[in-house]
């Protein structure tokens, strides 16, 4: 589907818009107008993991990253690449619980099951088809609830929510490339893509666990601890 170049500056910008809705949703509130990361630790606060740069050098590049609207390079396995903008891209962003991520993919890519140990997402759809969704946690005493897929199939300006924590997908089943932009609510979400955490660990988890765990086969597990698990974060 083609969105003209004034519709996809407006779309961006309610992406971005959805994306500030989230600040006070997981990261402690600050104590201070802001807190601009830097590695001097000479003369500096240390507030949310990052050392405070001294306010009065603060420049408006503390607060600014610009490319977002680069398109990210699909030519991997996965077809899908993330790219993000957190206090590791914009050092102002340290102790405002909020960062943002642009989402490619190209027909057929996925953003494997992964999750975000310390945020919400809201994602919202630029450009294309996805099929996105979410499984919920172990809930043994409701059969209902108990690991339960969540799923949606979602076309230009839709939004999609991802608890914090659980599992969850992007898959653009359309055939063209696809773009969507999501906001975290945290400075620092971090990501924990499942397979690549649980066959690609460094060093691998013993295959006597997984054996046990996924009740496979030996060498089933060692096939797959043996292959290259990509990550397109």
């Amino acid at each position: 589907m083609m969105v003209n170049k004034g519709a996809h500056c407006l779309l961006t910008y309610v992406a971005f818009v959805l994306a500030l809705s989230l600040a006070s949703a997981s990261d402690p509130s600050p104590l201070q107008d802001f807190c601009v990361a830097v590695n001097d630790s000479t003369s500096a606060l240390f507030v949310n993991g990052k050392f405070c740069k001294d306010p009065n050098l603060v420049t408006a590049n503390d607060f600014f990253f610009q490319g977002l609207s680069i398109p990210g390079n699909t030519s991997n396995p996965l077809g899908s690449k993330v790219t993000p903008v957190n206090v590791v891209q914009i050092a102002g962003l340290n102790t405002l619980g909020i960062s943002l991520v642009r989402i490619d993919f190209v027909p057929y890519g996925l953003n494997p099951p992964h999750t975000h140990p310390r945020a919400t997402e809201i994602l919202f759809v630029l450009e294309g088809t996805l099929y996105v969704g979410f499984v919920t946690s172990n809930n043994p005493d409701n059969k209902a609830l108990n690991n339960r897929l969540i799923t949606k199939k979602l076309n230009p300006g839709d939004v999609f929510v991802f608890p914090e924590g659980l599992i969850h997908f992007q898959f653009n089943v359309g055939q063209t490339n696809a773009v969507a932009f999501s906001g975290l609510s945290s400075q620092n979400p971090g990501v924990i893509t499942i397979a690549n955490a649980v066959f690609g660990s460094n060093p691998a988890i013993d295959p006597d666990v997984l054996t046990k765990a996924f009740q496979v086969e030996t060498n089933i597990i060692n096939y797959l601890q043996a292959q290259f698990w990509y990550d397109n974060n």
